[in-house]
């Protein structure tokens, strides 16, 4: 039996705390955060390898999960964004329910109606794309026939 690889938290306080929460009730604390639906994305560091999660606000597109890398409107993308672009390979956990995911960036065809989507789960959005001059990544996670990434 192989021994599950170690899964690093975000460093962000609360956040972390959010993680430990969700995890420890699969998902029963912490699935609705403030009246958000979050997941936890579990992507792999793009420099040391290692498995980071974080958690975040999603709406479900069909049978796929859309994100936004707005990062709080901040000038640079979230580490969690960049990881996805070196490895597009993820695991995703909503709910209860964890899987393995690919990730991959909207394309022109599909980012407007994505973006319309998303800023109605949570209107901050908007704001945090007019405060910065980058153009706020949209994620599709879609599920695959993979077995998920598991750590502890």
């Amino acid at each position: 039996m192989e021994t599950p690889e170690e899964v690093t938290d975000s460093p962000t306080g609360w956040v972390a705390k959010h993680i430990r929460r969700y995890v420890e009730t699969g998902g029963q604390d912490g699935h609705s955060y403030y009246g958000n639906e979050t997941l936890l994305l579990t992507t792999r560091g793009r420099k040391s390898g290692k498995l980071r999660r974080t958690a975040l606000i999603y709406a479900p597109d069909g049978d796929r999960y859309v994100l936004v890398a707005s990062n709080g409107g901040a000038a640079n993308h979230p580490s969690w964004y960049l990881n996805l672009l070196d490895c597009a390979d993820v695991t995703v956990q909503v709910g209860a329910d964890t899987f393995a995911a690919r990730a991959d960036v909207a394309g022109a065809d599909d980012r407007s109606r994505l973006w319309e989507l998303m800023v109605s789960v949570f209107a901050r959005y908007a704001a945090y794309q007019r405060q910065t001059d980058r153009v706020i990544p949209v994620v599709v996670l879609t599920r695959t026939q993979e077995p998920p990434v598991t750590g502890t």
